[in-house]
């Protein structure tokens, strides 16, 4: 693993982390770090915990004990507010959760609208104020060129709205995924595909800290899992840490910085993808890459 990466703070930390639903144990006092611009693709059997270990990172699932340090803040306590510290957590689901009733530009734009509209109109209005501050001072010095500069830039502040930011983020984010001609389209008129990449750029367009995949791909046709596969690689490719629970070893093997095997709930192997691809040690991992290679 890249010595620059190791030498740095974790982003999430995680602790002893258990899950049980009723006397099933799913997670077993599962340990690890995962650091900022990592890939960790974990991959096992169904059943082995995967994705219950993803969905808990976020707090989707509670987790039944333990710890999950997300920027200096234990996130797996329950007086947190887990809503805050989502917004810098990008989820992408197998079955792509969006919102059928809304158009594909307005799923995209949302979630930024929502949580960010209010914090951009209050440093607005905390920008006019001194604004108005400074052109009472400018009139009373008579200086008419500096109250005339004050003032055109109140207007322009005010001529902005952050409907349109929003709006001109998410057709950036179309483009990029060649779909602006889709903008106005509703979900059930796009392929699997299309879904599952607007979706991605949906999760993209809160400028996460760190990226959750939860098997991309398993809910799409095979001719349509290069395309995900490979939006995936590209924000790979510009630094995003990234959690990704996925059965496509070869992609593992090309994106992932570090691969985990789960078995049974628990980390049954991890390494980089030479080390546990290659020269698996664990007779689980072993077994495991037998049968799926």
């Amino acid at each position: 693993m890249d010595n620059v990466i190791m030498q740095e703070k974790p982003i999430l930390s995680v602790r002893n982390l258990q899950k049980k639903f009723g006397q099933n144990e799913v997670l077993k006092n599962i340990s690890t770090d995962i650091y900022k611009g990592e890939k960790v693709v974990i991959v096992g059997a169904s059943g082995s915990g995967k994705s219950t270990f993803l969905r808990c990172l976020n707090c989707l699932e509670d987790p039944t004990g333990g710890q999950i340090i997300f920027d200096d803040v234990d996130i797996a306590d329950r007086r947190v507010n887990i809503n805050v510290h989502r917004q810098n957590m990008g989820m992408v689901f197998q079955q792509f959760n969006l919102f059928n009733n809304k158009t594909v530009l307005e799923n995209i734009m949302l979630a930024p609208y929502l949580i960010h509209g209010k914090k951009f109109k209050k440093e607005r209005k905390s920008q006019n104020k001194a604004d108005k501050k400074l052109l009472k001072e400018a009139r009373e010095a008579g200086n008419l060129e500096k109250y005339q500069s004050i003032l055109e830039r109140i207007s322009q502040r005010n001529r902005v709205s952050y409907r349109q930011i929003c709006k001109e983020k998410a057709m950036e984010l179309l483009r990029r995924i060649g779909l602006e001609d889709k903008a106005k389209a509703y979900p059930s008129t796009l392929s699997g595909g299309q879904k599952q990449r607007v979706a991605i750029v949906r999760a993209l367009a809160m400028n996460p800290k760190v990226m959750l995949f939860d098997e991309p791909t398993s809910a799409l046709d095979p001719e349509m899992v290069g395309e995900v596969l490979n939006l995936i690689k590209e924000v790979a490719d510009e630094g995003m840490t990234m959690v990704i629970v996925t059965h496509e070893m070869g992609f593992a093997r090309e994106v992932g910085t570090r691969v985990i095997f789960m078995d049974e709930g628990v980390i049954a192997e991890q390494g980089t993808p030479s080390e546990v691809f290659d020269t698996p040690k664990n007779p689980r991992t072993k077994q495991f890459l037998n049968a799926v290679l």
